[in-house]
C-alpha cells in the first residue's frame, strides 16, 4: 500500500517492510526501510533540508508509484504474487535513463534488494543490492593506502583505522552520488554484477542518491545535504611544520625563531602528543613547557600560529580519569578488562558521541590551552584506534554499540572542538587536524591526514588517489605526512630523495605540512631517576635545514611556490566552502565524459587550472604525463614554458628539484618559471 506523507514522501508497506522515499534536498532523495515499523527520524550524516524546498511530484498508480523530485525519478514498482514486494529504480528525470535500481528478486531465486538478516540477538545486519550501468567509474568513499582510483570491482571496509578513513559517498560517471547514511562497520562491494551495501548490526537500511550532470553538480548537492566546509583562515593556506616531537618550549620557540633567521615563510608549528603529565590530563607538563603563554605570545609576535595535539585516550592513572569514569565520559568494554588502548600505558577514549562528555572536555581543552593562546587542535586518534586490534563489537559509546555506530566518532570529536571554538569567537579560525573523518566531517572543520604512513614511494604514491578520493567523498581539506610519517633516515639519500618528492606534492595539497618520526636517532625524555615512563621518544631534526643543504634549497623553494599560490589557493578554498568543491580533483572530475581521464590515479589537478603530475618513482628524472581536455584545452608546463595540446601524453623533464606540473589555457597564476 502506498501513502503520501507531508506532501514530501512517499511511503510502502506490506509484508511486515516500511519503505520510505523522501525528498531530500535539490534532485536527490532519501530512502529508509525498516520492519515492522516506521523508519527510525536519525538523520547521522544529513541535515534537515530546507522548510520552503520544492515539493516533489508523486503519482500513485495501480502497480507502482514515482516520485519526482526535479532531475530524479523514483519508481517503486510493486510485483509478487501477492503484490507485497516494491522494487526501486532512479533515473535522470530529463534524460530519462535509469542510472541505478535495486537488485532483482531473480524470480524463483526469490532475492531481497532490501535484506534485513536477522541476527541472534534480534538485531539486524541489513543489506541494501543494487544493479549498476555497465563501465561507470565510481569515485570518493575516502581515504585507503592504494593507489586505485576507479572503484569500480573493489570491495571496501566501511570502518576507520590508523591511515584508513571510511566516508561512505561515491560519485559513479553515470550521474549520480549515493551516501550510505548509516554509521556502523561493515563493508561495500562495487561488483561487476551488483552493488551491496552492508553493515554489521543497524536498526534499518538508510541510504541518500543525488543527480547530477558533473561531478562537480554532484559534490555541490552533496555538501547541501551533509553541510560545507568552513572558511579555511589565511594561515591554513601556507606552511606548517612539525615533528615527533618538540619535547620544550625552548626548542619549539628555537625552531620558530630559525625560521625568522632564514626568512623562511612559515604560517604554523606544532607541539606533537606527550607534552602532557599523563594521557587525558589535557594539560602542558609544566616541567617541560614551564610558560605557556609566553611562549604564545612570541609566536603570535612572530606571525606564526600554535596547533596542540590533543588525543581521546584518557590514562587510568589520568587526575581526570575517576571523575570521567563516575560521570560516563568514557566508552567502556562489553566484557573483561575496562582498556580501549594499552599503549603506551592502558587508557580507555573519551566518549565524543555523548554531549555532556564532550562539553566538559572542552571546559578542559579552554582553561588550559585557548585561554593560554593554542590557536588549533590536532585531533590524533580519531578513528579511535581500540587497541590495534580493531575489535569493533567489544566496546559501547553512549550511542550504542561500537560495531553500530563506530563510524561517527570522528564527526563528533571534531565537532566537540569546532563548537568550542565557535563558542569563543573563533567563527574564521576554526581548523581540526583529524586522523579520521566520516560523511557530515566537513562541516566541523575537519581537516584530514592520511595517517601514519611509511616512507615509501609506494606510499607515497597511494597519497594521490587518497586526496582525490577524499575530495570526491565530499571531505576538501586534506593532507599527509611530508616524507612520510615512519622510516625516514635523514641521513639517508634514499629518504632525501623521497622527501623532495613528496615535498613538491605537498605543495598541491589543501595544507602543505611537515611532519614525521625521523631517523636515526631517537632521544627520550626521562625523569630525574632515569626512569621513561609518561613520555615517549623524540625523533631526529625534521626543519628544512636539517636534511642538508640540496634539500633545504629545493624545499625553500617550494614554500616560497606555495606563498606565491596563496592567491589562488584562497580561491579554491573558497569553491570549497561556498560549493563543496574538492581542491584535489581527479582528471574524471574536469573532464567528465572523457574515457582515457578516468582511471588515470598518478596525477590530478588542483582546482580548475593546474595539473599536477608528481613523481612517484625512485631515480626517475622524467615521467609520462597524460594531458586531458583534446585539442580545444592547451597545457603549459610551467618548467620550461612549453605548450601542448590536450588529448595526447607527452614525456617531459623532471630533475630532482622539479614536479611536472601543467597550467590549463594559459592560466598559469603566475607561477611559470618559479618551478
Amino acid at each position: 500500500m502506498f501513502t503520501i506523507r507531508d506532501a514530501t514522501a512517499i511511503e510502502w508497506t506490506a509484508d511486515g517492510e516500511y519503505v520510505r522515499v523522501e525528498a531530500w534536498g535539490a534532485n536527490s532523495v532519501r530512502v529508509r526501510s525498516r520492519l515492522m515499523d516506521r523508519p527510525l527520524d536519525v538523520d547521522w550524516a544529513l541535515l534537515k533540508p530546507p522548510a520552503d524546498a520544492p515539493k516533489p511530484t508523486i503519482t500513485i498508480g495501480e502497480t507502482g508509484a514515482t516520485l519526482v523530485n526535479g532531475d530524479i525519478t523514483v519508481r517503486l514498482d510493486v510485483f509478487g504474487w501477492a503484490h507485497d514486494h516494491v522494487r526501486l529504480s532512479f533515473e535522470h528525470t530529463r534524460i530519462g535513463r535509469v542510472l541505478i535500481r535495486e537488485a532483482s528478486d531473480g524470480g524463483a531465486l526469490h532475492l531481497r534488494a532490501r535484506n534485513h538478516r536477522p541476527l541472534e540477538s534480534g538485531a539486524e545486519s541489513p543489506i541494501a543490492s543494487f544493479e549498476s550501468p555497465a563501465g561507470e567509474h565510481l569515485y570518493g568513499m575516502g581515504e585507503y593506502q592504494q593507489s586505485v582510483l576507479d572503484l569500480k570491482g573493489s570491495t571496501l571496509e566501511l570502518a576507520h583505522r590508523n591511515s584508513q578513513c571510511s566516508v561512505p559517498f561515491v560519485v559513479s560517471s553515470a550521474g549520480y552520488g549515493f551516501l550510505w547514511n548509516n554509521p556502523a562497520i561493515g563493508r561495500v562491494t562495487f561488483a561487476r554484477n551488483r552493488t551491496e551495501w552492508h553493515a554489521d548490526v543497524a536498526d534499518q537500511i538508510d541510504y541518500w542518491i543525488t543527480v547530477g550532470d558533473t561531478p562537480a553538480q554532484i559534490e555541490a548537492q552533496y555538501a547541501d545535504a551533509t553541510g560545507h566546509a568552513p572558511v579555511m583562515p589565511e594561515w591554513g593556506m601556507g606552511f606548517w611544520q612539525c615533528k615527533l616531537r618538540y619535547w620544550n618550549q625552548e626548542q619549539l620557540l628555537e625552531v620558530a625563531r630559525g625560521f625568522k633567521r632564514r626568512n623562511i615563510p612559515i604560517d604554523l608549528i606544532v607541539i606533537d602528543f606527550f607534552h602532557w603529565p599523563l594521557m587525558g590530563d589535557f594539560r602542558f607538563d609544566e616541567e617541560f613547557w614551564p610558560d605557556v603563554k609566553a611562549m604564545t605570545d612570541e609566536l603570535h609576535r612572530m606571525g606564526i600560529k600554535l596547533m596542540v595535539s590533543v588525543w581521546p585516550q584518557i590514562d587510568l592513572k589520568s587526575e581526570n580519569y575517576d571523575e570521567m569514569r563516575r560521570r560516563n565520559f568514557l566508552a567502556r568494554t562489553r566484557t573483561g578488562k575496562d582498556v580501549g588502548m594499552w599503549w603506551p600505558r592502558d587508557s580507555q577514549f573519551f566518549d565524543a558521541t555523548n554531549p555532556e562528555a564532550r562539553e566538559w572536555v572542552w571546559g578542559k581543552i579552554k582553561r588550559n590551552y585557548t585561554d593560554r593562546g593554542v590557536d588549533a587542535f590536532w585531533l590524533d586518534e580519531a578513528e579511535p584506534e581500540w587497541g590495534g586490534d580493531y575489535d569493533y563489537a567489544h566496546y559501547l559509546f553512549h550511542l550504542g554499540p561500537v560495531g553500530k555506530v563506530g563510524n561517527i566518532y570522528p564527526v563528533l570529536y571534531n565537532k566537540t572542538f569546532y563548537d568550542g571554538q565557535l563558542s569563543i569567537g573563533r567563527k574564521d579560525d576554526a581548523v581540526n587536524l583529524s586522523r579520521a573523518a566520516w560523511a557530515g566531517a566537513q562541516r566541523y572543520g575537519a581537516l584530514v591526514w592520511s595517517g601514519d604512513v611509511h616512507s615509501t614511494f609506494d606510499d607515497l604514491k597511494a597519497q594521490i588517489t587518497c586526496a582525490i578520493h577524499m575530495g570526491a567523498a565530499g571531505i576538501p581539506w586534506f593532507t599527509t605526512d611530508m616524507g612520510g610519517f615512519a622510516g625516514g633516515d635523514i641521513t639517508s639519500d634514499a629518504f632525501r630523495e623521497l622527501f623532495v618528492r613528496w615535498c613538491q606534492f605537498s605543495t598541491f595539497l589543501p595544507v602543505m605540512r611537515n611532519h614525521g618520526d625521523r631517523g636515526p636517532d631517537h632521544h627520550e625524555v626521562r625523569d630525574e631517576r632515569g626512569n621513561e615512563i609518561t613520555h615517549v621518544h623524540t625523533g631526529d631534526d625534521n626543519e628544512p635545514w636539517s636534511l642538508g643543504a640540496e634539500v633545504e634549497r629545493t624545499f625553500v623553494k617550494y614554500i616560497r611556490l606555495r606563498e606565491a599560490m596563496r592567491p589562488y589557493t584562497r580561491e579554491l578554498f573558497r569553491e570549497a566552502h561556498e560549493y563543496g568543491q574538492p581542491l584535489v580533483r581527479g582528471l574524471f572530475y574536469e573532464f567528465p565524459g572523457e574515457e582515457a581521464a578516468a582511471d588515470v590515479a598518478d596525477e590530478y589537478t588542483f582546482g580548475p587550472d593546474l595539473l599536477v603530475a608528481p613523481v612517484t618513482e625512485p631515480g626517475a628524472r622524467s615521467r609520462e604525463v597524460y594531458l586531458p581536455g583534446g585539442e580545444s584545452t592547451t597545457w603549459t608546463n610551467l618548467h620550461d614554458g612549453r605548450t601542448y595540446a590536450g588529448g595526447q601524453s607527452v614525456t617531459v623533464d623532471a630533475p630532482l628539484d622539479v614536479v611536472p606540473v601543467f597550467a590549463r589555457d594559459g592560466r598559469d597564476h603566475g607561477l611559470k618559471g618559479l618551478i
